[in-house]
Formats: C-alpha cells, structure tokens, sequence
C-alpha cells in the first residue's frame, strides 16, 4: 500500500498535459492526486454558515413553490434519496419539457471549481439562481419568487432570523444564499476509498484495488485528482478520439458558449467521480448507462488506451469504492401558502423566459 499510496501522490500522467485546465487562478484542487474527502464544509465566500442557515436552506431545497408550477423544487433535480440526482438522462422539467444536460449531483458539489458543466455558475449560491429562472427547468422569476417567500409569514420570519439587521431580508439572493449553504453541507466521506487512505487494507477487495492501480496508472487522475476525484478542472471530450454524436452532441460545445474563445469548445468540467455508482446515465449528455462502458469510452476518448473487459470492469469496482457515507436529511414540513401567494401555472411559453 505505501508503493501505491506514493504513488497516487507523486504521479502527474502525461494526459494532464495535454489536456486543457482551468486556469490556475480558478483551480481550487490538485488534479495530479487523490486524497481524502473532508468531513465538514469548506468557508463559503461571503456566506458564513449557520445553524439556522442551513435549515432555512434545506426547506427552500425541497419548496416545489419556488417554481412557477409548485412541482418541482431542487430536489426534483438533485434528489437526495438518489445521489444527488433524477436519474435520467437530461432533466425533465417545466411543462414536461427536456433540459439539454445531465443533472450533475450536488454531492459534495461545494468543492468544485465552478457549477454546471460549463463552469457558468462561479459558486452554488450563483447556481442555486439558475434553474429558479429557466424556462425548461423552474420557470420562474426571481419578482415571483420574492412574492411568494413574502406571502407566507414564516418564511418572512425565518428570514428575518437568518439576516439579521438587513431592512429587506427577504430576497431572491438571500434565498440563493441560504440553499448554498444547505449545500454546502451535503458531504459524503468515508468512502470505502477514504478508509483505504486512512489506512485499511481491507477496505477495498482485490479487484478495486486492481482497478485503482489501473485508474492512476493508465492516467485517470489527470482529470480526476484532488478531494472530489474531478470537479477542478476543464477538458476536451474527445482529448485524443472524439466520441460518436450520440455522446457528443456537435451543437453542444461546452465551455464555449460561456467564454466564446475557439479553444474552449467541446471543454466540459470534469465532474467528480464521488459516489459514480448511484448516478447514471453518464456524461453531459447521459448517453451511456453502464459505469463499466463509460469508463472504456473515456479510455478511448480521452487516453487513446483501449480497456479490455476485464481493465474496465476493474476500473469501475474501484470507482464504486468512491460512494461514501449519504447525507440523512429530514424532509421539511413546509409553512403553508396564503391568500396572497402566487398561484401555481403550469403553462409553457412565457414571455420573456
């Protein structure tokens, strides 16, 4: 274990290289190693956590009144009972209609570099106002969200609690605020993994530990290192081989449509590979449901290296290692609406969304 632990320290494969990084000013994380998950929540920008924060926040995850609707809630999206996921291949959301990505968990999210696939969101509060606003997703709008928290009393009390001495606590960023810091807070350590770093010889069986030796040696960790096992860094789908259409959608060109800089096309955050077991289908896109094939897919695409079955079937059990202690949240009950909340509209095509 000593060989193999200075090993995933020590070892920077030539993939990570080639491969286009975030800028050094953006990373947060190593990408050439792995190490332990941290048990508690990292200080948030400008949003220190509280006890009452995270309260407020968790009921604001599963409020399906923040959408237009009153169906859906970021639970819909990143249930907690899944991973952090919906399971599906792109999100359905308002009015039955389909988002153009996979829902990324929020698992332990709080420690990547940026949010989304393309790095659009600098951190979860910036995030957590995104869905809220899209047409395909929540289809609200931040007025219509003030208006609703406004018109049940014991939203305005709590935050009132929770930002204390602002005149006007209750708004759209106090509410994004406050589900960051639930977020925040939804860390899942002692992976398997994690206990075989601390130590544990036992912690992982005989073919994970073979795949581990295969994911640094065949150079994984070029996009997959630090903490989060990936969320650090921004990379080519298709380094060396582009995938088919199907898991490459040509229209989608990634990072691009943040930073409109040529080189940045087809780049996609490395997502954290905590907890892969419970999150299919895989990639962007959600094209592949199979943790074993997803890894030979990346294989080819982004190493050249042609895994055998058994190489990847190894490769994946060790992943599987990664899934670590789930969060237990209670579901909330929530305040009930009044005469003045906005009621719900589930009708598509608004203007101006």
């Amino acid at each position: 274990m000593k060989k193999l632990l200075l090993l995933l320290t020590a070892l920077v494969p030539l993939a990570c290289q080639q491969a286009d990084k975030a800028p050094e000013s953006e990373a947060t994380l190593s990408v050439g190693a792995l190490a332990s998950l941290a048990v508690s929540p990292p200080e948030l920008a400008n949003n220190p956590i509280t006890e009452e924060k995270v309260e407020l926040g968790k009921m604001l995850f599963f409020e399906p009144r923040l959408s237009r609707s009153w169906l859906i809630s970021c639970n819909t999206c990143h249930n907690l009972a899944l991973g952090g996921v919906d399971l599906l291949a792109t999100s359905v959301g308002h009015g039955w209609q389909k988002g153009p990505r996979n829902a990324p968990t929020v698992l332990n999210a709080v420690f990547n570099v940026a949010q989304f696939w393309d790095g659009r969101a600098e951190d979860l509060m910036e995030q957590a106002m995104g869905p809220v606003q899209a047409a395909v997703e929540m289809n609200n709008s931040p007025d219509r969200v003030v208006q609703t928290l406004r018109s049940i009393p014991e939203y305005v009390q709590l935050f009132k609690e929770v930002f204390p001495g602002e005149s006007d606590p209750v708004t759209f960023e106090n509410m994004a605020r406050a589900i960051e810091a639930f977020e925040a807070t939804l860390l899942t350590p002692d992976s398997p993994f994690d206990q075989y770093l601390a130590g544990s010889e036992t912690a992982l069986g005989a073919e994970q530990k073979q795949g581990l030796e295969l994911f640094t040696t065949r150079g994984c960790t070029a996009c997959h290192g630090g903490h989060n096992l990936g969320g650090a860094g921004y990379f080519r789908f298709g380094l060396v081989q582009a995938p088919g259409a199907e898991l490459l959608p040509p229209e989608d060109k990634g990072r691009y449509a943040v930073t409109n800089v040529a080189t940045d096309e087809y780049l996609f955050k490395a997502p954290s590979l905590r907890n892969v077991g419970l999150t299919p289908p895989y990639f962007h896109s959600g094209a592949v449901w199979e943790l074993d094939r997803a890894v030979q897919v990346m294989g080819v695409a982004q190493l050249g290296t042609d895994l055998n079955d058994a190489e990847s079937l190894a490769i994946a059990a060790f992943l599987k290692s990664l899934t670590g202690k789930q969060p237990e949240v209670v579901y909330p009950i929530l305040p009930p609406h009044t005469a003045e909340t906005p009621l719900p509209d589930v009708s598509v095509g608004r203007d101006g969304l």
